[in-house]
This record gives C-alpha cells, structure tokens and sequence, in this order.
C-alpha cells in the first residue's frame, strides 16, 4: 500500500503504517509483532517488507512488538536518545539497531523526510513527528498535554494529520479510575482533550488539508461520537469544515492513498 493507515490507536496500542513503493516504515509498534503483521496484511503489506520503525516514546503501548521486529526481525529503530536509553531498560538491557536522531532535526530515510519535533508528556523526551513525501506533508501527533506554540507551527500546512482526542475532561472527572490516573491525564504532561484538540485543528486548519484522523481516544473518558461532536462543533463554530474521522483501537482506521 503507498499511503498512510492507523493500524491502532489507543492505549492498548499504536501503530501506524507509512509507506511507499520504495520505503515502509511504522511509526510505534505498540501491539504484538503477530497482530501488526495481521493488520499488515489487511492493507496487502508484509510485516518482513517493513524497513524501519520510528518511535515517538517508551511507553509500552508504542514500543511492546520491538520484542520481535527489533530483537528478532532486526528492523531498525529510530528514536532520540533519551527514548533509545528507555527502550533498553524496558527491554532489561537488550539493544535493538538504533538509529539514533536529534528532537528537532529533520533527517531522511528512504522516500521521506521526516521531522522530530518535542511535545510535552511524561516520558523521557517525546516527541511527534511531521513527514514529508513528493510535496505532501504529514503530522503525526499524540500523547501531549499542552499543545504548545512548537506543535502548532509544526502542525502548520499538512496535507494529512492524525492528531490525539484523548478525552472528555467531565468524563474523566465522572470515571472510577484513581485520582491519580485523573492528575494524570489532565495534566500538561498528560493527553490532549476534545476541546483542545479541536482549538489546535482551528490553529492550523487551511483548505489544502484533506484528512483528519482523531486518535488514542480514551476507551472510558471518551466515545467516538463525543470526540467527533466536541471537535467538530468547535470547528463549524468557526466557518470550518474538515473531513474528520476516528482512529479505532481494535481495527484498522480508514487508510489514506497517495
């Protein structure tokens, strides 16, 4: 497939696959190695044809299935150095092949160019990604708290975005997770909620941006109908009119074409 599909989205795991006719990559590999390989397969991509993986942070659902394409497969892995650190000692010392980049400096590998850029969560230092193929350009943002004057520039002329709803704030208020779980969550170093995540899309929105895909929404703080409804109110109370979808969690989302 020469596209982009969230493969899943969500705190039981992400993965994303981005690809061309020359390079396949995954943006996290949160799910098991035989689960990605049987989404793979749903979009006819073969996990053994993947070339490399980028990782946003160590948080376990974005680097659990490093276990068999890292360690086993020997696929690459790209990641800062602070996240590579955190992904050895998650792993209890095991060492993938890192390729190791700079938050912030743009590099190249294969078709894309691809752009780390720092984003406010509770982990060693996170990052999102913006991408760029043939004159598209991509953003790729998630697990952040704050949407900071960086994400927005960042996110600034992208042709595609999945970009994080984690949440409905009265609905993690009204949950029976711990109050700690609730700190969390709300915090700047937390996840993004409905509202904030509709505020950065009327940021950023302009008419040459053809998809949005909502992303790791919360499975009890959160619905898809709540997110779409917040997100998109927020956007027609302004004149904008985006094309808006959800990223699931136990499916594959809607796959963009290039």
């Amino acid at each position: 497939m020469e596209g982009f599909c969230p493969l899943a989205s969500g705190s039981k795991g992400n993965c994303i696959y981005l690809g061309t006719k020359n390079t396949k990559i995954l943006i996290d590999a949160g799910l098991s190695a035989k689960t990605i390989k049987a989404k793979l397969e749903e979009i006819n991509v073969a996990l053994e044809d993947i070339d490399a993986v980028l990782i946003s942070h160590e948080h376990t659902d974005h680097i659990q299935g490093l276990k068999v394409l890292a360690f086993k497969m020997g696929i690459p892995v790209f990641a800062n150095t602070e996240t590579a650190k955190g992904i050895v000692e998650t792993f209890h010392g095991e060492c993938p092949k890192f390729k190791i980049f700079s938050t912030g400096e743009t590099f190249e590998f294969g078709d894309f160019q691809i752009h780390p850029f720092s984003v406010q969560h509770d982990t060693l230092d996170p990052v999102a990604f913006t991408v760029k193929l043939d004159g598209i350009k991509m953003g790729f943002c998630t697990d952040l708290g704050f949407v900071t004057s960086l994400v927005t520039s960042h996110l600034r002329n992208c042709d595609y975005l999945y970009v994080e709803a984690n949440h409905q704030p009265s609905m993690v208020h009204a949950s029976s997770r711990p109050m700690v779980y609730k700190q969390r969550v709300l915090s700047r170093t937390g996840h993004l909620s409905n509202e904030a995540c509709g505020k950065l899309l009327m940021d950023v929105a302009h008419s040459g941006l053809k998809n949005v895909h909502l992303a790791h929404l919360s499975s009890e703080c959160n619905t898809h109908e709540t997110a779409l409804q917040v997100v998109r109110g927020i956007l027609e109370d302004h004149g904008i009119n985006l094309d808006i979808c959800v990223a699931p969690q136990n499916m594959i989302s809607r796959p963009v074409h290039f």
